[in-house]
């Protein structure tokens, strides 16, 4: 049990929309993630999903009842997605995220679009 710097464990990796469990809370992992591009449009049927980012900009597209709409994350910023709200996460200009969601909960959701090759489908990897 030691101290986890966010700055090491990023370092430790180049794959984009590939997470890396830094730590486990009970029964929710804490992912880290390099991102740049576009993500899938996917939802969570059963958990709500936590974003922070924590250096770049990151835009979430999300398809409510009253329509769609784009939230935009800069830096030191948060924002949960609501359980079975159908979203697309994109960094037009690159960004690093701190996920937290239920240990096994796939990165493309219950419910996605196809998913490009540049997206990793994993439930996320370990630091090393």
């Amino acid at each position: 049990m030691e101290p986890i710097s966010l700055a090491k464990a990023l370092a430790s990796f180049d794959a984009l929309w590939s997470p890396r469990v830094v730590t486990t809370v009970n029964d929710y992992d804490v992912r880290v993630a390099k991102v740049e591009g576009e993500h899938v449009w996917h939802a969570h049927d059963h958990t709500d999903e936590f974003f922070l980012v924590l250096d770049g900009e990151l835009h979430i597209a999300l398809r409510e009842p009253a329509g769609e709409r784009t939230v935009v994350l800069p830096k030191g910023s948060v924002f949960t997605v609501p359980r079975g709200t159908e979203h697309r996460p994109t960094a037009p200009e690159g960004a690093s995220i701190l996920m937290f969601e239920p240990s096994g909960t796939l990165t493309v959701g219950d419910r996605h679009d196809e998913v490009p090759d540049h997206v990793d489908a994993t439930t996320g990897h370990a630091l090393g």
